[in-house]
């Protein structure tokens, strides 16, 4: 029997919509999450990216994902998939997290 997507998951994904700032090169825009995990996030982009390309994703993670209090986080990531969406004309950008910093509070 073929093995679903959530199956072959190896972190807890939570669907949260979080704002994100998004910086791909010279492109830099402020969005939000459809889901994250330890190991990757689809964030919504109006910018289409290529499958490969580097992220640096900020973002401020909440109590329910860090388990004690909300924390900012710097990400860098590599789009694996692009997704477009016809009825909205934006793009569902797939990336896994290759490293992620805390950041100090502001």
């Amino acid at each position: 029997m073929a093995e679903s997507k959530s199956d072959r998951r190896a972190k807890q994904r939570f669907p949260v919509k979080l704002p994100v700032s998004v910086k791909a090169g010279a492109i830099e825009e402020a969005t939000q999450t459809r889901d994250l995990s330890t190991a990757g996030v689809f964030v919504y982009t109006n910018s289409r990216m290529q499958a490969g390309s580097e992220l640096e994703l900020v973002l401020v993670l909440p109590p329910e994902i860090t388990f004690s209090e909300k924390r900012w986080v710097c990400c860098r990531a590599s789009v694996v998939r692009v997704e477009e969406n016809d009825k909205d004309g934006n793009f569902g950008v797939a990336a896994v997290i290759n490293r992620f910093d805390v950041l100090p509070e502001i």
